[in-house]
């Protein structure tokens, strides 16, 4: 059935900018969402990082029905024993490095990065905390302090004091690092920015001075984690091991669930406390999100996803070359394609490009920081033949944008 769109935006408050189009989903499988029109669109965006293994993924539907059966939210996080945190939590930190031993479980990526900084204050008993230009984190109070850009923090000041913001791929800028830092927090690769990889480097430099003056480093791996990059989590392509690991989006195969790891030492520090002193949260921890959580990274591992990320990066990057298209770059599967800018030096319209993009049957975005770039973030399943076809409808779409009177048109 159609849904009223006039009354979708009456009563469904709107995270911003009402869009120029909007897909009035029906059913959404594997890489493919449908409208309640019939049309099919191929996901480049995989709901920001969230679908890694596809849309309802069978084992994933078939292990959250069997929970149902069982037992919903039966109390706040921490109050009872439930079987689903501590299988899950067990089977991560297997996956990870060795200092990795202790999950918070939260309900979001925002709420990762926000227990994360709470944690690091309370260990090491400082107050700074920096974080790097055209960086995202999350949008609550916290994670807006974190941010650079004044148009997204004046609305909201006072923000929290002592947060200080540093260039990425800035060798120098770490000297303002020091022994009053509680803490540095940093995407290993900037999304909001356009997909900025860092070079010469730079995170092995970043982890050196953090370790030599006794600030945590804490990485955000709420978009690049869960095997997108080619690795379960992007650091791990560079050569560094974070002091707190921050997750959500494609930790749980499409049910709300979001974490931060540390150590044992690290994470007592914050559990010792009374939860109103450190941390809580009433839907932390969902049984059902953790065991979604649980058979995605099942999934991811049974049936080696990540062994074939690089393969169908090539592929992307091999077809992908268009006129209007500056540059291909990412990693893996977290990439985006940079347009060149129009016969009179302007860059084309974003909502303009989406459109003609959603009318090819694609679905992208765009990049906080850089309008400019789109999505290409697929699913892991994604397969070769499935490539070729979102990259003929990515060309088509781009050859449309070269009339004007029709752009102009949108």
């Amino acid at each position: 059935m159609k849904t009223d769109i006039n009354t979708f935006r009456q009563y469904v408050a709107q995270v911003g900018e009402i869009d120029p189009i909007m897909i009035d989903v029906q059913k959404a499988k594997g890489i493919h969402v449908w409208d309640t029109e019939g049309k099919e669109y191929i996901d480049m965006l995989s709901g920001i990082c969230v679908g890694n293994i596809g849309h309802c993924h069978p084992r994933v539907v078939d292990a959250i029905k069997e929970q149902f059966d069982k037992y919903m939210h039966v109390m706040v996080y921490g109050e009872f024993v439930q079987s689903p945190q501590m299988v899950y939590a067990k089977y991560l930190t297997e996956n990870l490095e060795d200092n990795f031993s202790q999950v918070f479980f939260v309900n979001s990526g925002s709420e990762a990065i926000e227990g994360a900084i709470k944690t690091a204050k309370i260990f090491t008993k400082r107050r700074e905390i920096i974080s790097f230009k055209n960086s995202y984190h999350g949008s609550t109070l916290g994670a807006v302090s974190l941010m650079s850009q004044e148009e997204f923090r004046e609305r909201f000041l006072p923000l929290l004091p002592n947060c200080n913001q540093i260039e990425y791929n800035n060798e120098k800028e770490l000297d303002k690092i020091t022994t009053n830092t509680a803490c540095v927090v940093a995407e290993s690769i900037q999304a909001g920015a356009g997909v900025i990889l860092p070079e010469n480097n730079f995170l092995k430099k970043l982890r050196e001075r953090c370790s030599q003056v006794g600030a945590l480093l804490i990485m955000d791996e709420i978009q690049t984690g869960f095997g997108r990059t080619g690795k379960l989590f992007a650091y791990q392509n560079f050569d560094i091991v974070p002091d707190i690991l921050c997750i959500a989006k494609g930790m749980g195969g499409g049910m709300p669930i979001g974490a931060f790891v540390g150590s044992d030492e690290i994470m007592n520090s914050l559990n010792n406390h009374h939860p109103l002193i450190g941390h809580a949260t009433t839907f932390g921890g969902h049984p059902v999100s953790c065991i979604s959580a649980l058979e995605t990274l099942r999934v991811i591992n049974d049936e080696k996803l990540i062994d074939g990320v690089e393969e169908r990066a090539k592929l992307y990057r091999e077809l992908l070359v268009h006129p209007k298209i500056k540059e291909f770059r990412g990693i893996g599967l977290f990439n985006c394609i940079e347009l060149n800018k129009d016969e009179n030096g302007d860059e084309y319209p974003w909502d303009k490009v989406l459109i003609t993009l959603f009318e090819e049957g694609i679905i992208s975005g765009t990049h906080l920081f850089n309008s400019n770039c789109y999505s290409i973030k697929p699913p892991l399943i994604i397969k070769e033949e499935e490539i070729r076809e979102s990259c003929k409808r990515i060309l088509r779409a781009l050859d449309k944008l070269s009339d004007p009177e029709r752009v102009k048109g949108l």
